[in-house]
């Protein structure tokens, strides 16, 4: 290609080729993604779906939510309509482009036949030239140069040979190169309008466009939550590490999402100084006279009552509070889950020694617990039977003088005849409609598996290992209970403990202690000497509530450690013994039992092989399914949410007595049929058994809560191999082992008392 010059399209030809490919290149795939398709119902999940007045309500909500879909429907289809009508008459204008040798046929342009004589070929070339000569009225001159070159392609010696051999009188056509635009663009007199063009394309439009885009996305999480928001999460539950579940109420009505400084979605109208005020009187326990900033602000106590209104289930006017109750609540599962992504965080920081207070688990299993009350429009102290549709208060307390029904499982294992006694005031169809719903609410099987993955035993948890529990979460309708008495029921997550403990704590939230950091762990190291010098007098307001609990700790270590050295040593004696039989009994068959040894050996190299290989297939194929994880599952009943809802659950590894968590908060959101989730945590330092508690949480539905403890009897960890024959150690190098052995990821009190001594 060197040497070739580049010219403009001066036809026009190259440049309609280009339109003409990049116009169906735009316009292929818009059409199968973005044309207009109305949605066909199915008859039978129609009938499948609740029939109540609230969902009934919703959809109409739901259907008003976008009130341009027709115009933006309408002015799509017409954009591609358009597109494909300029494709068409592009296509139609480069079918009409004549290009002179594409098919040159000399006995065609003279209108003659092949086996023509030389008289008959001039005979035709001078009859046709008086017509399309140029001189004449009937004449054209590219027909003219055609018929030309015809001529000389059948006449002339050169010609002849050049067609026979080319197909093209003139010989051989070098390659030529255009540029696909038209050549008035670089014209002299058009240079300051295509200029002007460019500099306001790319030096006007684009940078503004960037400029709008990132200034609107830095504000925001990678969760659609103002970065303000977050600021103040982190400042409230640093502030309050024991938060109850109505100040994480109060905290999450206080969102910047909800204040028109921030967001310019939000409405405020003339009325609310009516509204709102009025409302305010129907709530009790609203604490409006809060005097924390932004709690006290107007913006966060009117969403703080539209909150309770909602939970409570008052009606609204449905032309101006309602409708800022649906702006609300829509957006309240992300704000949710940014809260205890915050208190995740902050008990991260806790442990890394970053903050001073590490916040309990009852602050992030309180958030986690507005999120089921918000999408179902209920209290959590209510009863989980309100969920379902036409139930009230009232036939609540029918059914219970009749049978105490504590919960879900428990009303769909009752038989058909004695569930319909409890409903008879109840009709045939509201009836219908309750245990249509009832069967498709989640029933989960939720176990758990625990092991080491990266060590040689996975079966036996050493101090400081790093332990990996395998949740395995199976779903299933609740109709597959429909009548099953003898079904087991789950064992839900006991909150009335918890409860109690973070309202003894409540009063010591304004001081400013570090209680929650210097709280003995489970796991912390016992003490061998409270009272030495270098020891530290706790308060007085700390005497009653850490002596027993370090107490408790260092006598459940002990035990645990004697018993596991008496275990050892009965061990270490009978095999001692043993090997003093066998010493007399293996004195002629030393060579075989080596034999033997060696075989066992090599085949259990090999089984450990296989081990880590499948091992290694399984890391794999969770990192794709990771990869490709969706957010869909089942769709949740919930008729005071105006949006649909998607099932999704937190699980999580907790330590019940010191109130701590263990791991991140895992949010599943594919849970279709079966999912297994990896949680993993590091293990006590010091050997003994203990308890944690492993937890599954819906943010969908109330009464769905699961817990099971998990026990682990912690080994003492093997002392490091000091030599090995691949191992080349200098003498001179120095070691740091010891220092590291007592570094521990969950810090304790205890730990900094016997550093300082």
């Amino acid at each position: 290609m060197a040497g070739q010059k580049f010219q403009y399209d001066e036809s026009g030809g190259t440049f309609y080729y280009f339109v003409l490919s990049f116009l169906a290149l735009i316009l292929i795939p818009t059409t199968i993604y973005y044309w207009p398709r109305k949605k066909k119902e199915d008859p039978c999940k129609v009938k499948e779906d609740c029939q109540c007045a609230d969902c009934q309500k919703k959809k109409t909500i739901l259907a008003n939510a976008e009130p341009y879909r027709a115009l933006k429907s309408c002015t799509i289809k017409l954009t591609i309509v358009l597109g494909w009508a300029l494709l068409l008459f592009l296509t139609y204008r480069v079918s009409q482009f004549d290009y002179e040798m594409a098919s040159f046929d000399p006995f065609e342009i003279l209108s003659v036949p092949p086996t023509a004589s030389q008289a008959e070929i001039k005979k035709a070339y001078y009859r046709l030239s008086k017509v399309l000569h140029p001189d004449k009225e009937t004449g054209d001159e590219k027909s003219f140069m055609m018929l030309s070159k015809a001529y000389q392609a059948l006449t002339d010696d050169v010609a002849k040979e050049n067609y026979e051999k080319y197909g093209n009188p003139d010989g051989p056509g070098a390659m030529s190169f255009g540029i696909a635009l038209p050549s008035w663009i670089v014209e002299k007199e058009n240079s300051v309008w295509v200029l002007g063009l460019y500099g306001l394309v790319f030096m006007v439009a684009m940078p503004s466009a960037v400029g709008v885009w990132w200034y609107r996305s830095i504000r925001f999480s990678g969760d659609k939550v103002l970065l303000d928001t977050t600021q103040m999460y982190f400042y409230f539950i640093h502030k309050t590490p024991h938060m109850l579940l109505k100040r994480a109420l109060m905290v999450l009505a206080a969102s910047l999402e909800f204040d028109k400084r921030h967001n310019s979605q939000v409405v405020e109208r003339q009325s609310d100084n009516d509204e709102v005020p009025a409302l305010i009187r129907q709530l009790p326990n609203l604490n409006e006279k809060c005097k924390e900033h932004p709690l006290c602000r107007m913006y966060s106590i009117k969403a703080r009552a539209i909150l309770h209104a909602h939970l409570t289930r008052i009606p609204l006017n449905p032309e101006t509070l309602e409708r800022d109750r649906q702006f609300i609540v829509k957006k309240c599962p992300y704000l949710v889950q940014e809260m205890v992504s915050c208190v995740h965080q902050l008990v991260m920081m806790a442990y890394a020694r970053r903050v001073p207070r590490l916040p309990s688990i009852e602050t992030i299993e309180n958030c986690m617990k507005m999120s089921p009350m918000i999408i179902q429009g209920l209290w959590e102290f209510k009863s989980p039977l309100l969920q379902l549709p036409h139930l009230t208060e009232d036939h609540l307390y029918f059914m219970n003088k009749k049978r105490h029904v504590k919960n879900l499982q428990q009303f769909a294992q009752l038989k058909p005849e004695e569930s319909r006694t409890l409903l008879k005031n109840l009709t045939d169809f509201e009836y219908e409609n309750i245990m249509k719903v009832l069967g498709k609410m989640p029933l989960i099987d939720f176990s758990i598996r625990c092991e080491v993955i990266d060590d040689e035993n996975t079966n036996v948890v050493t101090a400081g290992a790093i332990v990996t529990v395998t949740v395995t979460l199976e779903r299933k309708d609740m109709k597959s209970l429909f009548g099953d008495t003898k079904a087991p029921e789950k064992q839900g997550i006991n909150d009335e403990a918890n409860e109690e403990a973070a309202a003894g704590d409540e009063g010591d939230d304004a001081a400013p202690t570090t209680v929650a950091v210097k709280k003995a762990s489970t796991w912390a190291k016992p003490r061998k000497g409270g009272k030495g010098k270098g020891g530290k007098k706790p308060a007085n307001n700390q005497k009653k509530k850490v002596q027993p609990k370090v107490a408790a700790a260092t006598a459940a270590t002990t035990t645990t450690t004697t018993s596991t050295l008496e275990e050892q040593a009965a061990n270490s004696d009978n095999d001692s013994d043993a090997g003093e039989h066998s010493d007399v009994d293996s004195a002629a068959g030393t060579g075989s039992e080596d034999e033997d040894k060696q075989n066992k050996n090599n085949s259990s190299l090999d089984d450990d092989d296989d081990e880590e290989w499948e091992r290694l297939q399984a890391k794999l194929n969770k990192r794709e399914r990771l990869e490709g994880k969706s957010r869909l599952s089942h769709t949740v009943h919930c008729p005071y949410f105006p949006e649909e809802k998607q099932e999704y659950w937190w699980t999580y590894i907790c330590d019940r007595k010191s109130r701590t968590l263990l791991t991140a908060p895992y949010h599943v959101t594919n849970l279709v049929e079966k999912e297994e989730i990896q949680l993993k945590f590091t293990a006590p330092r010091w050997p003994g058994v203990y308890t944690f508690t492993v937890c599954l949480r819906s943010d969908s539905y109330l009464g769905m809560d699961q817990q099971q403890e998990l026990k682990l009897d912690v080994q003492k960890a093997p002392a490091p191999p000091t030599d090995h024959p691949q191992w080349d150690l200098s003498e001179s190098e120095p070691e740091h082992n010891d220092q590291q052995e007592n570094l521990s990821d969950y810090t304790t009190d205890t730990s900094d008392e016997e550093d300082s001594d």
